[in-house]
C-alpha cells in the first residue's frame, strides 16, 4: 500500500513548480510537462484500481 501512496505523493509534489510556470507565467513547456505526468498520473490510478479490485476479491 504505501508503496502506491508514495508513488502518487512523490508525482504530484514534484509537478508543483511546472504547474506554477505553467498557470503563473504562461510557460507552454511547463503546460506539456504537467500534461505528461497527468497521463502519467491516470495510469498509475489505473493500476491501482485493478490492484485494489484484485485484493478485494481475494
Amino acid at each position: 500500500m504505501s508503496n502506491h501512496y508514495s508513488k502518487l505523493v512523490s508525482l504530484v509534489e514534484g509537478l508543483e513548480e511546472d504547474f506554477s510556470a505553467f498557470y503563473e507565467k504562461g510557460n507552454k513547456a511547463a503546460g506539456t510537462r504537467v500534461r505528461k505526468a497527468m497521463q502519467e498520473l491516470k495510469g498509475m490510478a489505473q493500476e491501482i484500481r485493478v490492484d485494489v479490485q484484485e485484493k478485494k476479491n481475494t
